[in-house]
C-alpha cells in the first residue's frame, strides 16, 4: 500500500486549493451551490457516477441509494459529488445496450478525468452498466469502488414463482403453442417484476455484479443483497465511507486487478452458471487493465469448476433472493476456495481469502456443496471449428443437447426470422439447426440479444421446446436452451456464418468443443469469392465511431483505441 496521502496531494487540490483566478472561480461556484469552503477544503472529492434514470427500472432505488452513499462520504470526511451518467436500460434501449456499453465507459473515464475527482463510487447493475462503469474507471485508475444495484424480489403468478426473462421465454412459448390464454399472459406480465432491482435470475446483471465482487471491486457481500433489502441501504453508506479511505490510501483498480483476479472471476462465472455475455465483458474489462484474456482460459476453468448455484436458468428452481438467504456469493466462493487465488487484493484493503472467512452455506440445495454439484463441469463452453474459427460460446448447463448434427435453416437477419419463424410452411423439423446471421457487433448493429431464437410455432405445437440455434448475436443471460452464440468472426464482415446455405449440415459437439459446417473447403471458397459486404448502417454520429472501431466478440467488443493502459495527460487548469 502506498504512503497515506496528504491534503495537498489530492487531485482536487489543483482545482480548489491554489490561490489563483481559476481556483477563485471554482470556489465561488461551489459556494453558489450552498457549500462552505470547510465542506470541501482539504477533503477527498468523491465522484458518485450514478446510472439512475426514469426509464431504467433496475435502478429506480438509486435516487435513495445515492443519498445513502453521500451520507457515508460525509461521515468519512469526504465531499460527495453526484455525476449522472448514461443509464443503459436493458429492456428499453434500442437497438441494444451493448452498442452503448463503450459509450458509458468513455463517459465514466472522461467525467473522472475532467472534473476534480479524487475517487469514485460507481452505481450500476443493469447488465452493461457494470462492465461499462468498470472499464471506464479502470482506464482512469482513480481509487474506485462499485455499488451493485442488487436483484429484485422474486416474481409470482398464482402458485408459480416467476424468474425474470427465463419465465418470459417459457410462457411466451406456451402462449404461442396455445397452452395458456391472453388473460394468463397479462397476469404473468403484472407479477414477474415486483420491486426495484435487476433481473433476479442468474442473468447478465446478477452475473456481472457477482464477478465485480469476485474481482475485488465491491465490499464483501455487496453483490448478493436484494435491492429493496435494508442491508442494501447500509451497504451503500459503507461503500461511501470506504471510498474516502481508498483515496487517502491511494488504492486504485489497477493496483489489485491482475490475471489471477480475472481467473477468480472465471471460476465464479462457471460455478454460478452465469451469463454467456460475461465472456465479452471480462475480456474487455481485462483489456482496460492491460491484460489479455484469451477464450481458451474460459475452457480451462470450465473443465475444472463444478456448477454449484441452483439458480435459474442453469439451475432448476431458485432465484437470487434465495441465493442471498442461502449465504450469497461469499458462501459459494468459500466452497471453491481451493480453485481461487485467495491472495488477490480487494477494495477494502484485505485479500479475497480474508473476505471469505466465516462464510458458509445455509441452504445446500440453493448453493450446492462440492460433493453434490448440479453439474461436475462445463457450465459455459467455448467451441471452435470452421463455422467459428475465432470461437463461439454455449451455456451447456442450460440445455440437454450437447451433440447434434442437423440441416441448416438460415435467416439472413432478425426481420427475416421474425417474418418466417411461425409460418406453417417453414421447412424445418426438430432436428433442424436454426441459423441467424447479420446480428453481430456490426451486423446487429451492437450484437443484440437475438441469439435465443424462438422455436418455430409448428414445432412448439408438436411439443418441441429446444433445438440447436446458432448466431453471431448474444442472448439474454436469463435465457436457456441450445443456443450457440458470439460466432466469430461475424457474418457481416465475411465470417463463415455468412456462407451457410439452407440444407447444409452443421455439427455441434460440446464435449469436443467443436462447431463445424459439413461443407467441403472448395465449396466454401467458391461461396466466399462471390460474397459481398453489406451496406454500411450508419453515416454519422456515434454509430460511425462504433462501426469504425468496435472489435469482434472474441476480443471483447471494446473500441480499438480504448484498450490498454497508455497514459492520458491530466487536464491543464487555466
Amino acid at each position: 500500500m502506498s504512503k497515506r496521502k496528504k491534503s495537498e496531494d489530492l487531485r482536487s487540490h489543483r482545482w480548489y486549493g491554489v490561490d489563483d483566478l481559476r481556483s477563485f472561480g471554482h470556489r465561488s461556484r461551489t459556494a453558489q451551490m450552498g457549500y462552505d469552503r470547510s465542506d470541501y477544503a482539504g477533503k477527498p472529492v468523491i465522484a458518485i457516477i450514478n446510472t439512475w434514470s426514469d426509464i431504467n427500472s433496475c435502478h429506480t432505488h438509486f435516487k435513495q441509494r445515492v443519498e445513502e452513499v453521500k451520507r457515508g462520504v460525509w461521515q468519512a470526511g469526504g465531499f460527495p459529488v453526484e455525476m449522472p451518467a448514461m443509464s443503459l436500460a436493458e429492456v428499453m434501449q434500442k437497438p441494444t445496450t451493448m452498442m452503448y456499453r463503450n459509450f458509458l465507459a468513455m463517459e465514466t473515464e472522461e467525467l473522472l478525468r475532467s472534473y476534480p475527482a479524487d475517487g469514485a463510487v460507481l452505481m450500476g447493475g443493469c447488465d452493461k452498466t457494470t462492465p461499462g462503469l468498470v472499464m471506464g474507471a479502470t482506464s482512469m485508475n482513480l481509487p474506485t469502488i462499485y455499488l451493485p444495484a442488487g436483484p429484485m424480489l422474486s416474481g409470482h403468478w398464482r402458485e408459480n414463482t416467476l424468474g425474470s426473462g427465463s419465465d418470459t421465454w417459457k410462457y411466451w412459448a406456451e402462449l404461442r403453442a396455445g397452452n395458456i390464454t391472453q388473460k394468463d399472459w397479462h397476469e404473468i406480465e403484472d407479477g414477474i417484476a415486483r420491486s426495484p432491482g435487476t433481473c433476479m435470475t442468474m442473468g447478465t446483471a446478477a452475473t456481472m455484479m457477482s464477478l465485480a465482487e469476485a474481482l475485488g471491486l465491491t465490499l464483501p457481500g455487496a453483490a448478493s443483497i436484494p435491492a429493496p433489502d435494508s442491508n442494501h441501504s447500509k451497504m451503500a453508506t459503507l461503500t461511501g465511507k470506504r471510498a474516502v479511505e481508498m483515496v487517502w490510501e491511494d488504492l486504485k483498480p489497477r493496483d489489485f486487478l491482475s490475471s489471477a483476479s480475472f481467473d477468480n472471476a472465471i471460476v465464479t462465472l462457471m460455478a454460478m452458471g452465469g451469463s454467456t455475455n460475461a465472456l465479452i465483458h471480462l475480456v474487455a474489462m481485462a483489456g482496460r487493465a492491460g491484460l489479455k484474456l484469451p477464450l481458451e482460459r474460459f475452457n480451462q476453468f470450465s473443465a475444472r469448476v463444478p456448477l454449484l448455484a441452483n439458480v435459474r436458468p442453469s439451475g432448476d428452481k431458485y432465484l437470487m433472493e434465495d441465493f442471498y438467504y442461502a449465504g450469497g456469493l461469499r458462501a459459494l466462493l468459500n466452497e471453491l476456495s481451493d480453485l481461487l487465488s485467495l491472495d488477490c487484493g480487494t477494495v477494502n484493503g484485505k485479500t479475497l481469502g480474508e473476505n471469505l472467512q466465516g462464510a458458509r452455506i445455509h441452504n445446500e440445495d440453493v448453493i450446492r456443496k462440492r460433493n453434490n454439484p448440479l453439474k461436475e463441469s462445463g457450465g459455459l463452453v467455448v467451441v471452435r471449428g470452421n463455422l467459428a474459427p475465432n470461437g463461439a460460446v454455449i451455456k451447456a448447463s442450460a440445455t440437454k443437447i450437447h451433440k447434434h448434427t442437423g440441416k441448416a435453416v438460415v435467416f439472413d437477419d432478425y426481420n427475416d426470422m421474425a417474418a418466417r419463424i411461425d409460418r406453417a410452411d417453414l421447412d424445418c423439423d426438430e432436428d433442424s439447426v436454426l441459423v441467424l446471421r447479420n446480428a453481430g457487433p456490426l451486423g446487429g448493429p451492437g450484437m443484440p440479444e437475438w441469439g435465443m431464437l424462438p422455436v418455430p410455432q409448428k414445432l412448439l405445437k408438436q411439443g418441441v421446446r429446444d433445438m440447436v440455434r446458432i448466431s453471431d448475436a448474444r442472448m439474454s443471460g436469463t435465457s436457456y436452451g441450445c443456443c450457440v452464440l458470439h460466432v466469430a468472426p461475424e457474418s457481416y464482415v465475411g465470417g463463415p456464418l455468412g456462407l451457410v446455405k439452407n440444407g447444409d449440415l452443421i455439427e455441434l459437439d460440446v464435449a469436443k468443443r467443436e462447431l463445424n459446417l459439413k461443407v467441403p473447403e472448395q465449396e466454401l471458397a467458391k461461396r466466399k469469392s462471390v460474397w459481398k459486404a453489406p451496406v454500411r448502417k450508419y453515416e454519422r454520429s456515434y454509430g460511425v465511431i462504433f462501426a469504425q472501431h468496435v472489435k469482434q466478440a472474441d476480443e471483447g467488443c471494446d473500441f480499438d483505441f480504448l484498450e490498454g493502459t497508455a497514459p492520458v495527460p491530466e487536464p491543464e487548469i487555466h
